[in-house]
């Protein structure tokens, strides 16, 4: 079975092109990998522009011209929406084990605790997600940014993730704290098990904790309700590798089901709220709408910010919400075994930059620059589209951001803190690590831009002082 890593490698190839406006044959399944899970990494607009999805392929050949942007809602967010710091949600991955199997840590031949599966050290090292230790210092550190919550991957009842709901519940709700669900594709039909999952999820984390630390988004009008976000949720059947190998995709579900799946979902609720929020992460606008989505929440970060305007407009024709993420650009891990026929392509930093080679200390320097502004890009497009009065979201009170991501380490798009450069021990460096000289820099750049938003009178006055 293609597993979720690689899928990611294989559409990346392509989409990065794609993002520079021409667009790459598709390339073939990368390398099989000794994985400790069915994880699908690519979503559903990788998995479109890889298997040439038309409609997709245009549109993002056509992100290239900007879209003239209306002026903005004018007067602080904070007066349309009182709970400003919950539509500001970091994606968070509670799938890290500790010794001595150190899942996550281990993939692609890694050999925890010091060789990770990833281009930097945290500075909480190899750690364990089910350690109540590491996720009260992951809430402080989510706090002080100013955002309001998570976007918690989940990967199913009773899967590994699903049994550490109620402990990073515990602990985000001592923080002020709120817990949203991030859809994973965790079983081929998992299609047909949506509105069943949404139920299970509402009754144990949300009426059986007495929405303690459930996330209840509250637009504009007052209107308040549940928010899930999915991941591969609009795929095409199948695709081609470079072989010319036609491969479908084992996860795949129709619109039909997808409609019926989410109309089951909106009559369960429509007593308890006044609406509920179903995202997906496509680009298929019109098999979105079929699909009974409410809107889009695009996760991938080959998108360039310069395109989030667009995307809005698009989204807003159609009638659909959107959030475009914030994020730090993307640094992944590369396999070390590889098949003799694998068409793998390692997948360049982003955003680009030409000839960086992380084994010079100055351009690690660089890279972490560059990461910075695209931090600052991406806040600043993202917003302008949440607010722009001409478009969907302002129009209906809907306002949301994901900040991608806390801790995905593997992909190298963590906000969470990394170790300085100078704590690294000399076995880590040995492995060649890009942890940059301060190692929370991502962190502190995005908590420089968000509290003036989240906290503008507290901002303010921390400037006069």
């Amino acid at each position: 079975m293609t597993t979720r890593r690689t899928f990611l490698r294989s559409s990346m190839q392509a989409s990065l092109a794609l993002a520079a406006a021409r667009v790459l044959p598709a390339r073939a399944l990368a390398a099989t990998a000794s994985l400790p899970r069915r994880w699908r990494g690519e979503s559903s607009v990788a998995a479109a522009l890889r298997a040439g999805e038309p409609s997709t392929v245009a549109l993002v050949r056509g992100l290239r011209e900007p879209v003239p942007r209306s002026e903005g809602v004018r007067g602080p967010l904070t007066q349309r929406f009182p709970d400003l710091r919950q539509h500001f949600l970091y994606e968070y991955y509670p799938w890290y084990g500790g010794g001595p199997d150190f899942l996550h840590w281990d993939q692609y031949d890694r050999v925890p605790p010091f060789d990770l599966a990833s281009n930097y050290v945290p500075r909480l090292g190899a750690y364990d997600s089910h350690s109540a230790a590491v996720v009260e210092q992951h809430a402080r550190w989510i706090a002080d940014t100013g955002a309001g919550g998570i976007s918690y991957s989940w990967w199913g009842p009773d899967s590994n993730e699903d049994r550490n709901v109620n402990l990073v519940m515990d602990v985000m709700k001592a923080h002020g704290l709120k817990v949203s669900f991030h859809m994973e594709s965790y079983a081929d039909d998992r299609g047909e098990r949506f509105s069943s999952d949404v139920t299970y999820l509402l009754r144990e984390y949300g009426e059986k904790r007495h929405w303690d630390a459930f996330l209840l988004l509250r637009d504009a009008d007052g209107g308040v309700g549940p928010l899930f976000k999915g991941f591969r949720m609009v795929l095409p059947e199948s695709f081609r590798d470079c072989h010319g190998v036609e491969h479908f995709i084992d996860d795949y579900t129709s619109d039909a089901t997808w409609r019926r799946q989410l109309d089951r979902v909106r009559e369960s609720v429509r007593r308890s709220f006044d609406h509920v929020t179903i995202l997906a992460d496509s680009l298929d606008y019109g098999r979105t709408v079929k699909s009974s989505f409410d809107g889009i929440a695009i996760y991938d970060q080959f998108i360039a910010p310069s395109s989030y305007a667009a995307i809005a407009e698009l989204a807003s024709r159609f009638g659909l919400l959107f959030s475009l993420n914030v994020n730090p650009g993307y640094d992944t891990i590369e396999p070390r075994r590889l098949e003799a026929d694998s068409c793998y392509v390692p997948i360049p930093f982003v955003p680009p930059t030409l000839g960086i080679d992380f084994d010079r200390a100055a351009d690690r320097e660089l890279a972490a620059r560059r990461a910075k502004e695209r931090i600052t890009e991406s806040m600043a497009a993202a917003l302008a589209v949440q607010v722009d009065p001409g478009l969907q979201n302002a129009n209906r009170g809907f306002f949301l951001i994901y900040l991608n991501s806390f801790n995905e380490w593997h992909e190298g798009h963590a906000f969470e803190p990394m170790k300085d450069a100078a704590a690294l021990t000399p076995v880590e460096r040995s492995f060649g690590y890009h942890n940059p000289q301060q190692g929370d820099y991502r962190l502190s750049t995005l908590r420089d831009l968000l509290q003036p938003v989240v906290a503008p009178a507290a901002a303010a006055s921390r400037g006069a002082a």
